[in-house]
C-alpha cells in the first residue's frame, strides 16, 4: 500500500546510518592517480560513475544518500508525492549486476524522479489530484520503459500543478516550495521536479512540457531543463494536457546529463547526435530579441547582458532581432485556444486507458470532486481553488470539431512555425536567445503579474511549444534575493543536437549552477577518493 509522503518517509527504513564513503578498503590507487572531490549536490552522472567504477560509491550508497536529503528537506519543499519502497531494494540488485556484467548504460543504478503525471506500474500516478490517492496504471509510460531498460532507479513521483496546469501545488501533494527562497513560487507545472534536481534528491527528473513546463520550472529552481523536437519522445502512458502541443522533458543539473537522457529517451535516435564540444559556440550566429524580452525587470536583464557578453566571449556572434508583437501574442492565444479546447477529451480518453473503476474516469468527475473539496475539507486533501478555475474553464471549451478550433491546430501553428522560421532565416541566426523568464517568480502570497504588453513573465517558452521546436534552459545567474536566472536557446525543428552543444558550450563558460540556501550540505555528500 502507497501513501503520501507525510507518511512513506516514516515508512521507508532509513534508520541504518548514511555509511561513511571512501575507497573500497581493497581498491589500490595507482601510481599517478590524481584524488578526485565527490560532492552529491553537483555530481553529474559521469561523476557518479567514476565515483562507482573506483570503488568509492555505490547505487546503494547513492539512494541512502537521496533518501536521507528527502527525509530532511522535504518537510518544507513539498516535491514528493510517493517514494519507491523498493528503491534500496532495486539498487541492491543493480550493484550485483553491474559487478557481474558491467553497467547496461551511464544511467545504469543511477536514481530519477519522475513527475507524477507519467504512468507507472509499481507506484501509484495521481496527476496530484486527491481523489486519484493510490491509482495505479496497469503498465509504464514508455519513457519509464526505456529508463528501466537502461538500468536506471525511480526514485520517486513529484509534485505537479494539479493534472499539470495552474499553481504550483495540487490538492494531494500541498503547495511545492522554491529552495532558494521558501518565500517564492517554484513556478509550475513540473514544479517538483524542478525542486527535487534542485535539491539534489536525484541527479535526473523527467518532466512534461505543454507551454513551458520543462523549462520554466527548470530556470526558477536553477537547473537545466529540455523541450525536444516535437515527437522526439513518446508519449504513450504520460497524463495529456494539450496533446498537440505535450511532450515529455528533461532536467538535470548539467547540460551533459539532459544530452544523456534525451539520447536514451529517444532510444539512440536524435536528429543530430549532440557533441558536446566547449567550443561549440565559435562562429555561431545567436539572434536577441531584445526590444521583445528586455525592460520588465532591471535585475533580469543585468543577468542577460551577462549572458550575452559570455556568448561573445565564447566566439558567437550576438545580433538584436525584432520579434514582432502580433507574433508573440499570435502564440499566446494559439496555447490558450490549443490547450482549453484539448483538455477535456485528452483527459477523458487517458483516465479511462489508465485507471479502473472507483478511480475518476472524466474531466467532469474530477471538477465535481474539486467543487466538493472547496466546500468540505477531506483528510489528506488541500483545497486548490486556483486549479477549480481552470477544470471550469477547460469545461466551457470549444468542442473538437469547431472551425475556430480546428484552424488554430492546423493553418495556425503552420503559420507561426513559417513565420518564425522566417525570422532566422532574415536575420541569418542558427539560434534565439532569450530569458526563460523576463520577471522574477513571484511570492507564493502574491500571484504572478502582466508586463506592459500583457504579458506573463514566462511567455518565451510558448514559442517552442506552439513551433513543436526544441528549447533549452540554462542557469546564467541571480537576482539579489538568489532567485535563479535562465537562458534560453531555442532552435529549428530537429536541431536538438546543436541547441544541445551551444548550450553546453555557454555552460561551460556561464558557471551560473548555485545551490540553493534551504538544502545545505548532509554528512556524507562530500569526501575525496
Amino acid at each position: 500500500m502507497f501513501r503520501p509522503i507525510s507518511t512513506a518517509l516514516l515508512a521507508i527504513s532509513l534508520a541504518a546510518p548514511v555509511q561513511a564513503l571512501g575507497p573500497d578498503p581493497g581498491l589500490t590507487q595507482r601510481p599517478g592517480q590524481v584524488r578526485t572531490e565527490f560532492d552529491l549536490e553537483t555530481a553529474t552522472v559521469a561523476d557518479i560513475n567514476r565515483a562507482i567504477d573506483r570503488g568509492a560509491l555505490t547505487s546503494e550508497q547513492l539512494v541512502r544518500l537521496s533518501l536521507a536529503r528527502i527525509r530532511a528537506y522535504e518537510p518544507k519543499l513539498h516535491a514528493i508525492i510517493t517514494l519507491n519502497p523498493h528503491a534500496l531494494d532495486e539498487a541492491r540488485a543493480l550493484d550485483a549486476e553491474r559487478r557481474r556484467k558491467g553497467r547496461r548504460s551511464l544511467l545504469h543504478g543511477i536514481p530519477v524522479l519522475i513527475k507524477d503525471n507519467i504512468n507507472t506500474r509499481d507506484l501509484p500516478t495521481t496527476l496530484g489530484f486527491y481523489g486519484l490517492k493510490g491509482a495505479r496504471a496497469a503498465s509504464d509510460a514508455a519513457v519509464v520503459t526505456r529508463l528501466r531498460t537502461a538500468g536506471a532507479i525511480i526514485l520517486a513521483k513529484t509534485n505537479l500543478s494539479e493534472l499539470a496546469s495552474g499553481p504550483p501545488m495540487s490538492s494531494l501533494g500541498g503547495q511545492t516550495r522554491n529552495p532558494y527562497n521558501l518565500a517564492y513560487s517554484p513556478a509550475g507545472s513540473s514544479n517538483g521536479t524542478a525542486v527535487g534536481i534542485a535539491a539534489g534528491y536525484a541527479p535526473i527528473g523527467i518532466a512534461t512540457d505543454t507551454t513551458g513546463s520543462a523549462r520554466w520550472p527548470a530556470a526558477t529552481n536553477g537547473v537545466v531543463g529540455m523541450r525536444p523536437t516535437m515527437g522526439l519522445f513518446s508519449a504513450t502512458g504520460v497524463q495529456p494536457n494539450a496533446v498537440t502541443l505535450d511532450t515529455v522533458g528533461a532536467m538535470a543539473r548539467s547540460v551533459a546529463d539532459v544530452a544523456l537522457v534525451t539520447r536514451i529517451l529517444a532510444d539512440g535516435q536524435l536528429p543530430a547526435e549532440p557533441k558536446l564540444d566547449p567550443g561549440a559556440l565559435r562562429g555561431v550566429r545567436i539572434g536577441f530579441p531584445r526590444a521583445a524580452f528586455s525592460g520588465d525587470d532591471p535585475e533580469i536583464d543585468a543577468v542577460t547582458a551577462r549572458a550575452l557578453e559570455t556568448l561573445r566571449a565564447s566566439g558567437a556572434t550576438v545580433i538584436d532581432i525584432e520579434l514582432p508583437d502580433w507574433l508573440i501574442h499570435l502564440s499566446d492565444s494559439l496555447q490558450a485556444l490549443l490547450v482549453q479546447s484539448e483538455s477535456v477529451p485528452s483527459l477523458d480518453a487517458y483516465l479511462s486507458a489508465s485507471f479502473p473503476s472507483p478511480w475518476p474516469r472524466s474531466h467532469a468527475a474530477i471538477l465535481t470532486m474539486s467543487e466538493a473539496l472547496t466546500r468540505a475539507p477531506v483528510p489528506g486533501a488541500f483545497a486548490n481553488p486556483g486549479r477549480l478555475g481552470g477544470y471550469r474553464w477547460e469545461a466551457a471549451a470549444l468542442p473538437f470539431d469547431d472551425p475556430l478550433y480546428v484552424a488554430a491546430r492546423t493553418d495556425g501553428r503552420q503559420f507561426f512555425r513559417t513565420s518564425l522560421l522566417a525570422i532566422l532565416k532574415r536575420y541569418n541566426v542558427s539560434t534565439i536567445v532569450y530569458p526563460t523568464q523576463t520577471m522574477r517568480i513571484n511570492r507564493l502570497a502574491e500571484g504572478p503579474v502582466r508586463n506592459k504588453r500583457g504579458l506573463f513573465g514566462n511567455f518565451g517558452p510558448t514559442l517552442a511549444s506552439i513551433a513543436g521546436w526544441p528549447d533549452i534552459t540554462v542557469p546564467a545567474g541571480a537576482t539579489p534575493e538568489g532567485l535563479p536566472v535562465g537562458v534560453s536557446f531555442l532552435g529549428p525543428a530537429s536541431s536538438d543536437g546543436q541547441v544541445l552543444s551551444w548550450a553546453f558550450a555557454f555552460e561551460q563558460q556561464a558557471h551560473g549552477l548555485r545551490q540553493p540556501a534551504a538544502t545545505p550540505p548532509l554528512r556524507g555528500e562530500r569526501f575525496a577518493y
